[in-house]
């Protein structure tokens, strides 16, 4: 390779690189309208109907409510189990509180999957596609809220997380569990509705409520949304998480990988192909070259 060879090369993967930034910097696709479920742990009464619901739906656990005794004990999402209902005691008593994928508006879980097997839908709803998991679990890493569990004990492993029933919506119904509710605790609708909703109970009842929408703001902002009348971190919520999107954290990394793969790469190859054109060769090496060329 010449000297306009190289820098042919070294243009044309400097070009590729820029175009590698350019798309990893575009604004995000505008979704729909997001949809979610508003929780008001006000109102929850601790039935676990949504618990039995959830189950039966996917075919997962379906708990004995009445005879397992779950609630004496603070429980994770499972494999077995995309959501649970768990008890605390607060400084206003015992309070129900329903645990699940949060469908954060911006989801690290699906920023970070490679394959695109964890994506979010155009409605909002964070959901896994089987068919193009490679098995890294870069999902459950990712996750602020330790959500996505893997099927340790199968052997067939899938990744196990609440979807929202996104199979229901797209049959225009409304997810399992808040059909189960018979208390109202759940409420299902647009982002921006429940957020309306939320609002106005606390400023028509600003005694019953703190002063907070929990997923509002936490991580960018969340599906699921949560009213409480006691501080969250009292009912099991993380609350050092911060407002920023949990992906911003790794945007400047992203940028830098489409120079680092192909920029660089291509830099040394003509670096070293220039090296090689300027090494004499030995009378041995052209003749061996050679077809038929005595060795």
């Amino acid at each position: 390779m010449d000297r306009r060879g190289f820098l042919k090369t070294t243009l044309i993967a400097g070009t590729a690189a820029l175009a590698g930034n350019q798309a990893c910097a575009q604004e995000p696709r505008k979704p729909e309208e997001f949809v979610g479920i508003l929780v008001d742990t006000t109102r929850c009464i601790g039935c676990r109907a949504c618990e039995v619901a959830c189950g039966e739906e996917h075919d997962l656990l379906v708990p004995n409510v009445l005879e397992d005794g779950a609630l004496e004990q603070h429980r994770e999402t499972s494999d077995k189990q995309w959501m649970v209902v768990n008890k605390h005691q607060t400084e206003k008593g015992d309070v129900f509180v329903k645990k699940q994928c949060m469908h954060c508006y911006q989801a690290a879980c699906a920023i970070a999957c490679p394959t695109e097997a964890m994506k979010q839908t155009l409605k909002g709803p964070v959901i896994w596609d089987g068919d193009k998991c490679l098995g890294c679990r870069y999902c459950m890493t990712s996750c602020p809220f330790d959500v996505p569990k893997f099927e340790y004990n199968s052997w067939n492993p899938k990744i196990q997380k609440c979807t929202m029933c996104f199979g229901r919506l797209e049959a225009g119904q409304k997810p399992a569990c808040v059909m189960a509710c018979p208390t109202d605790t759940l409420m299902f609708g647009t982002r921006v509705k429940n957020l309306e909703i939320a609002r106005h109970r606390i400023y028509s009842h600003p005694d019953k409520y703190v002063h907070q929408i929990y997923g509002e703001h936490e991580v960018g902002g969340t599906g699921y949304i949560y009213l409480s009348a006691v501080p969250f971190d009292q009912i099991g919520f993380r609350t050092d998480l911060g407002n920023t999107p949990y992906p911003e954290y790794t945007k400047e990394f992203l940028y830098a990988v489409p120079m680092i793969l192909f920029g660089v790469p291509a830099f040394l190859l003509g670096l070293n192909a220039l090296v090689g054109d300027s090494k004499p060769r030995t009378e041995g090496e052209f003749d061996a070259d050679r077809e038929g060329g005595e060795r």
